[in-house]
């Protein structure tokens, strides 16, 4: 599956930008999944999966080398130190091994920062689960892949079959430490390369809008307008939240799940005439309306920020990320699920179409060479007074297993970030399984909230069962 990935030496300007503004551990960007499994897995085998894991994708075995003096992108370089035995640990489940004890042990995993000296990665295996049962707990930096690529490297490590032969085990891959003077030079070609490339871009872009402006020139002005008009939205600033009630924020993290029948919220989007996506966010702000009238609080709007995927087929096979963050406004009581679910649609709609969308990169260019303190604190003051955060990832719909045990569920949870949830579905078979990553400070009582959310989501699913 790998033959055909593309692994850049260097960090996107994006991937970068997520990067460095880890300065402030409350904007780390940390992607944690929870896997299930029907039975205790060898050891062995997942020693041995996990070693093939580590040679077949090569992030898994680099670490991030930054040089002070350059104002290029980190680079990837594999890591002279690898142990697996670093990234790969067993635990016993403890209490009752209920899923509430399994969550325990995956929050601290997931709040803990990577050692930036290694490969950023983790796996915990944790056994002793009722029946025999055992899970998994996969933790990456979000700077190795988003949602839609974190598919692509299960491919690698599940198998579509129980009886699976064990694939072939490649040679390590060779290493090679830079000397400095070998990082400067590699710097500056990078940055040579990346020059020509956006004096090109601006070129076409320069003579294509002259020759625009001879045959359209209102139309061009309209353009340029109205990109500027993007870029101000989507850069614009917030000072605070906009729940009264979800405003605490501390570097803590509590998780909890909901499973909800894909096919029901497929049928209801269906009536919506929208998407899953439109099921799945109508539910969480139905959900989140009525949390904060079990607070007394009747509150018509929150501000979510969604990932809005780029891939296109240009980089189907680049390995890193591809989305555009967007922050929206987003109405939360509606009286009617039909209505949340098409003001969804609407508004995220709007958000793929924004034209700013494809000034990520040289935005993020210009943001890496200013000041990290300075734009750590800008995007801290505008990550901050974010609501909630969602994301939709598709999974398998077919059962998959791991040294013959069969995955029984898989939970994602997405990184806070700054905001007070990170609410994030991910598909398998005929199940949503839907995590939820929720800050201490801003939600004291989670059973609430998830009896909210759930309540929610059974409106939504209503919707079909009265067609």
């Amino acid at each position: 599956m790998n033959d055909d990935m593309l692994y850049e030496d260097r960090m996107s300007d994006a991937d970068a930008l997520m990067w460095n503004i880890e300065k402030d551990p409350a904007l780390r960007s940390t992607i944690t999944a929870v896997f299930t499994f029907d039975r205790a897995i060898d050891r062995d085998i997942l020693t041995h999966r996990f070693e093939r894991l580590s040679r077949v994708i090569p992030r898994l075995r680099q670490r991030v080398r930054s040089n002070p003096l350059s104002a290029a992108p980190p680079r990837w370089e594999t890591d002279p130190y690898f142990d697996l035995g670093f990234h790969l640990w067993w635990v016993k489940a403890p209490g009752r091994a209920t899923m509430r004890d399994l969550l325990s042990i995956a929050e601290p995993v997931a709040m803990s920062g990577f050692d930036r000296a290694r490969p950023l990665w983790r796996a915990v295996v944790v056994e002793g689960l009722p029946g025999k049962k055992s899970a998994l707990i996969m933790k990456v930096h979000h700077a190795i892949t988003d949602g839609v690529g974190g598919m692509r490297l299960q491919l690698e490590l599940l198998d579509m079959e129980p009886d699976a032969p064990e694939r072939e085990m490649p040679p390590e891959p060779t290493i090679h430490v830079m000397s400095q003077p070998e990082r400067f030079a590699d710097a500056l070609d990078h940055q040579t390369r990346h020059q020509l490339g956006l004096a090109r871009r601006l070129a076409n872009g320069v003579l294509g809008s002259a020759a625009s402006a001879l045959t359209d020139p209102i139309g061009t002005l309209a353009a340029g307008s109205e990109l500027a008009s993007s870029v101000g939205r989507v850069l614009r600033p917030a000072s605070h939240p906009m729940s009264p009630l979800m405003v605490g924020r501390s570097l803590s993290s509590r998780f909890d799940t909901i499973t909800v029948p894909l096919d029901g919220a497929k049928a209801a989007a269906k009536v919506a005439g929208g998407k899953l996506n439109d099921a799945f966010v109508g539910g969480v702000a139905r959900g989140l309306y009525k949390y904060h009238l079990a607070h007394g609080i009747d509150c018509d709007e929150l501000r979510m920020a969604i990932p809005i995927n780029v891939r296109t087929a240009e980089l189907e096979n680049v390995a890193g990320n591809a989305f555009v963050p967007a922050r929206l406004e987003l109405p939360i009581d509606a009286e009617d699920p039909l209505d949340s679910m098409r003001q969804v649609h609407s508004m995220v709609d709007g958000a793929r179409m924004e034209p700013a969308n494809d000034l990520v990169e040289p935005v993020a260019s210009i943001l890496n060479r200013l000041p990290t303190t300075a734009v750590t604190a800008l995007f801290g003051s505008m990550v901050k007074a974010v609501d909630f955060t969602t994301s939709n990832v598709p999974g398998a719909p077919f059962p998959v297993y791991l040294g013959g045990a069969k995955m029984e569920a898989q939970f994602p949870f997405g990184p806070l970030a700054g905001a007070a949830l990170n609410i994030t579905l991910l598909s398998y078979q005929n199940d949503l399984n839907i995590g939820i990553a929720s800050d201490p400070a801003a939600v004291p009582d989670p059973d609430v909230l998830v009896r909210s959310l759930q309540a929610g989501f059974d409106e939504i699913l209503a919707v079909a069962a009265k067609k």
